[in-house]
């Protein structure tokens, strides 16, 4: 007898847990989470930190259009500092909503089930939070719809764009609108199960007008198979392009280390690599939180530690060729810049990058640690600051030391940097656990589906 007839057969892993047996105790689950009034003492503890992180946006915005982007830490070489930094890095949080949610669906992945819908909200989320930068870093955020929108003026010719940022509000708003149209039409069918089991007068009505007279006939089924489908369609090419339009603010340029090719794949992976490092930063406190093992289960920790795992090699096969670049293309300018990047004065910040989303990543190559929770906790933490250092490296360094020694400067942020930059992160804590309160954060009728569903892959 072969060894393989000697191994015993284990059957495939589900993707819910043994106490989900029915329609109604996955629907009780999951609504009750919305719909019951014991809300768990961590989300009040949750709320009120990013309630406390807001308030640097709220004071800092003001401040700043009253005094201007001189508050900032800017100088003569480092006109782009933290602002355009965590625009990056909010929008290459914002990629794996879509990844998981379209491209997926497209390949009839049923583990996406549990986490599309908190994906999707964490992109409309941290696409929110970035878009406030490209307003504010032009100094005059009033005057940005004049200076950034294309439309004609009074003689009938295109005004002068005063930021290449331009591309990025063609890419970043068409991005933020099809997320929030694919997640509302996912929303639909659960606003409709909300609707009938909320015992709230105000809920029903507020439900029931979100459902738009979802009533599950067939018909219904059909519309909204076949609209998924081409919101699906749509958005994948975005997951794409959007970020490849970021990159290219930096690849038209001339200065040595943004001027290369390998930009648009890199930011890409990138983006991928941030995304699902925020995902499962979010679902496994929720996890732990609301009780959730049964629907996010350690077939879904694995396999998004797998796809972290693959854009992770991306990203550092993108780190490898920006050294090769820089050697083979004798460029004294290139040579320098790389240089500078592992001796200069910002040299911490790029071993601290090297070690944040190179080194510590390698232990999900180990099954232990890709479904230990903890652990996988653990190297999410590791790789969002690594690739909020990623950000920094790839602006600050090749800007602060360029072509003419006589015009090199340090960039030093200010507290106005800093609190900017934790505001963000306190509305978007806000607006996720606000939405945890309010909506369903797993698809209902995505879940219950694989109750019929016979094959799990």
């Amino acid at each position: 007898m072969s060894e393989a007839a000697k191994t015993p057969y284990k059957p495939p892993v589900s993707e819910l847990g043994p106490g989900q047996t029915s329609y109604t105790s996955i629907t009780e689950k999951i609504s009750g989470i919305v719909l019951t009034r014991n809300t768990p003492v961590a989300w009040f503890i949750f709320f009120a930190i990013g309630f406390l992180l807001l308030h640097g946006f709220m004071v800092g915005v003001p401040y700043l259009l009253f005094e201007g982007v001189g508050i900032w830490g800017l100088n003569n070489p480092v006109g782009w500092g933290w602002a355009i930094i965590n625009f990056v890095w909010w929008i290459g949080i914002g990629h794996a909503g879509t990844l998981i949610s379209a491209v997926l669906l497209l390949f009839r992945q049923k583990w996406r089930t549990s986490i599309n819908r908190a994906a999707e909200a964490m992109t409309i989320f941290a696409v929110l939070c970035a878009m406030q930068f490209p307003l504010l870093h032009t100094g005059r955020p009033w005057l940005a719809c004049y200076w950034l929108l294309p439309y004609p003026n009074s003689m009938d010719i295109w005004p002068q764009f005063r930021s290449p940022l331009i591309w990025d509000v063609f890419a970043v708003s068409t991005y933020l609108i099809v997320s929030l149209v694919f997640w509302y039409v996912g929303l639909v069918p659960d606003f409709a199960s909300m609707r009938d089991r909320t015992k709230n007068r105000i809920g029903q009505v507020i439900y029931g007008m979100l459902s738009l007279g979802w009533r599950g006939s067939a018909i219904h089924w059909e519309r909204y198979e076949m609209a998924s489908l081409l919101l699906a369609g749509l958005s994948t090419p975005l997951v794409l392009s959007v970020h490849s339009v970021v990159s290219l603010d930096f690849a038209v340029a001339l200065i040595p280390g943004w001027h290369t090719t390998i930009f648009p794949p890199y930011f890409v992976a990138g983006a991928i690599y941030a995304g699902f490092a925020m995902v499962l930063t979010l679902m496994i406190p929720m996890r732990m939180i609301y009780g959730l093992e049964d629907f996010v289960n350690e077939r879904h920790l694995n396999n998004m530690a797998k796809v972290m795992l693959a854009s992770g090699m991306i990203v550092a096969y993108g780190y490898f060729m920006e050294q090769l670049i820089a050697w083979y293309s004798a460029s004294t300018y290139e040579g320098f810049m790389m240089q500078n990047r592992m001796h200069g004065p910002y040299n911490n910040f790029y071993w601290a990058l090297i070690f944040c989303n190179l080194i510590v990543p390698q232990l999900l190559w180990v099954r232990y640690f890709r479904t230990n929770m903890f652990w996988l906790f653990f190297v999410c933490q590791f790789i969002n600051v690594g690739m909020w250092l990623e950000r920094f490296i790839i602006v600050v360094t090749s800007l602060h030391r360029d072509f003419m020694p006589s015009s090199w400067d340090m960039f030093h942020p200010t507290i106005w940097d800093i609190a900017l930059y934790v505001g963000t992160i306190g509305l978007f804590i806000v607006l996720f656990f606000l939405f945890i309160r309010g909506l369903p954060m797993i698809s209902l009728h995505e879940i219950r589906t694989l109750l019929v569903s016979k094959d799990h892959k």
